[in-house]
């Protein structure tokens, strides 16, 4: 077994690991699966759409955004988001590299 791990994770897996934390809440998972492809989303319309208050969807998207799972833009007053699939992507192909070949 490596210990090395048990103590801290190596430093390309701490994002691994807030998009996890992030990811590990089902109402975030329902906000990322509400976002239509390629589109960006404020949270009036995701609020719309959710059984969830604004404030409390507010608050997952900035979760969500810290762990690297969405972009933000504000336009006007509004603040637009959308996913980041490439980081998504490729956060998740690392986790699934590790556990191909060094598993």
């Amino acid at each position: 077994m490596t210990t090395d791990f048990l103590l801290s994770l190596p430093d390309d897996w701490r994002d691994a690991a807030s998009l996890f934390v992030a990811l590990g809440d089902e109402q975030r998972q329902r906000i990322l699966l509400g976002f239509p492809p390629g589109e960006r989303l404020n949270v009036t319309q995701i609020a719309a759409t959710s059984t969830l208050s604004r404030t409390a969807v507010s608050h997952h998207l900035k979760v969500l955004r810290q762990a690297g799972a969405l972009h933000s833009e504000k336009v006007g007053k509004e603040v637009y988001f959308w996913i980041d699939k490439r980081y998504v992507a490729d956060t998740l192909q690392r986790v699934l590299d590790y556990v191909n070949n060094q598993t």
